[in-house]
């Protein structure tokens, strides 16, 4: 058995996999997060050390005294300060906290081309600034910062380490996924805090007594690199040719696209170095979105709708007739927009509004800002014929049938509900040698044609919320421009 652990911005899920990548056993456990600020996210570690003690102990016995290697995936770019014992000194900042915006300005002007990403609030490196000014004392107390997962290797095996994926995107790397020395000197940063990079599917330590006591595991079972959470999302969904794209929907959304090459940077969009070894594709270029399912529990908790009222309310014929535009950005925005403070807004609204148009302008409106960044990944030159759709946000056929429609291309749903667990474990196969990289594409879930576009014309609802956001983004900041701030020179 390979376990798989995936460190989610709302939940850790746990899978089993057998020696043929069949899915054994799954289990998962909430954890919370928190918002002690406007616009500020946070998480104590310890909830999600609870949840997975909690997740994993969920998993039948038998199965669990079976487990020959773990893989670890996590939600990527947040930062947890950490002394040399794993023991967190603060509460987590996660990849939905803009308290860094103001911190943006500190990079160079030429760092978004030696990086290879635009600087964004809410990644490592912005965050590591924020405490530096703010929290300088807990920032000079620590040993480590590092990204949740590796916090939690941290924990399982005592060894403190990262990975390529989740290292490339810090904003403290070059576009391989290196630590860029002179970089991190020009911000001021402590290049001590910062450890090693391993490969994904490399062994990067043994479990050790306590871990395993607490989980109900044996001692010694090597853990992987493992990946950060989009990525181990597209290495267990089998994205392992170049070319192959992926839509993820959760808490966010990403469009992701394998590179066998480094594709060149671009103001709007993330390149990530991928889970994949060996000669498979080394690069992920990304249109990441960070208002989806967050867009949508926000609106459903607003309207008190449970979920299965939000999808019976929202199809209805009356709820289609409805003009009303919703813009998703409750937490700011990255593709296309770039711009940490905008904010959401239901426009156009009408007597005969209710909660169920409300809530399709909700879903359109996430769909739509899908969309934009589809749009940014063609505008850097990328063909996309066709995308693989995996996420726990995208599972009801109605709501299918509208990304599909607003997106214009078929889309084929992954056979597997946690593939960012399931990432993880096969990483956890490799690393423990149960597996070599020629088994991956036998291991690859199936996938189901989900749909081909209607026909439906939704050009001018599109049209209408890209000119809604152009007008509103400098009425939340007026020192925003509408259009992405680009340093140097696309590519």
């Amino acid at each position: 058995m390979l376990l798989g652990l995936d460190i989610g911005t709302s939940s850790v899920k746990a899978a089993l996999l057998d020696a043929g990548g069949r899915t054994a056993a799954e289990a998962s456990a909430a954890c919370p997060v928190d918002a002690p600020r406007p616009g500020w996210a946070e998480a104590p570690t310890e909830k999600w050390w609870q949840a997975i003690v909690d997740a994993t102990h969920r998993l039948p016995v038998s199965l669990r005294a079976q487990v020959q290697g773990i893989g670890l995936s996590g939600q990527m770019h947040g930062v947890v300060l950490a002394d040399a014992g794993g023991t967190a000194l603060r509460p987590a900042i996660l990849w939905l906290d803009n308290r860094s915006a103001d911190c943006l300005s500190r990079y160079p002007a030429d760092s978004e081309l030696r990086i290879g990403n635009p600087i964004s609030a809410g990644m490592a490196g912005p965050t590591l600034l924020w405490l530096a000014a703010h929290e300088n004392e807990t920032l000079r107390a620590a040993r480590w910062a590092l990204q949740p997962k590796d916090w939690v290797r941290l924990r399982l095996t005592g060894v403190a380490a990262t990975e390529p994926s989740d290292a490339s995107g810090t904003l403290l790397t070059d576009h391989h996924g290196h630590w860029d020395d002179t970089l991190i000197a020009e911000l001021g940063l402590p290049r001590a805090l910062l450890p090693v990079i391993l490969e994904s599917a490399q062994v990067s330590g043994g479990l050790t007594t306590a871990a395993a006591r607490a989980l109900g595991l044996t001692h010694g079972i090597p853990v992987a690199g493992g990946a950060g959470d989009t990525l181990a999302a597209a290495f267990g969904s089998g994205l392992y040719v170049d070319g192959a794209a992926q839509l993820s929907i959760g808490s966010s959304a990403q469009i992701m696209v394998m590179q066998a090459k480094w594709s060149g940077y671009s103001p709007r969009l993330n390149n990530y170095r991928s889970a994949n070894p060996g000669d498979l594709p080394r690069w992920c270029l990304m249109a990441a979105m960070l208002n989806a399912g967050v867009a949508l529990e926000w609106a459903r908790h607003i309207l008190r709708l449970t979920w299965n009222e939000v999808y019976d309310l929202a199809f209805t014929a009356q709820a289609t007739q409805s003009r009303t535009v919703f813009l998703p950005y409750v937490t700011g925005e990255r593709t296309p927009w770039m711009n940490p403070n905008v904010r959401g807004a239901w426009v156009g609204l009408s007597p005969s509004d209710d909660s169920g148009s409300l809530m399709r302008a909700a879903l359109l409106g996430v769909a739509f800002a899908i969309r934009a960044g589809l749009d940014a990944l063609r505008e850097h030159g990328l063909r996309i014929e066709r995308l693989r759709l995996v996420g726990g946000g995208s599972v009801h056929a109605a709501w299918r049938r509208m990304l599909i429609d607003v997106l214009g291309v078929p889309l084929d749903a992954v056979t597997c509900a946690n593939t960012a667990a399931r990432g993880a474990a096969v990483l956890g196969g490799l690393a423990a040698g149960v597996w070599t990289t020629a088994d991956l594409p036998a291991l690859a879930p199936a996938a189901v044609a989900a749909g081909e576009p209607s026909g439906d014309d939704l050009a001018e609802g599109y049209a209408r919320f890209r000119d809604l956001y152009t007008r509103l983004a400098g009425w939340f900041d007026p020192g925003t421009p509408a259009q992405p701030r680009v340093r140097g020179t696309d590519r």
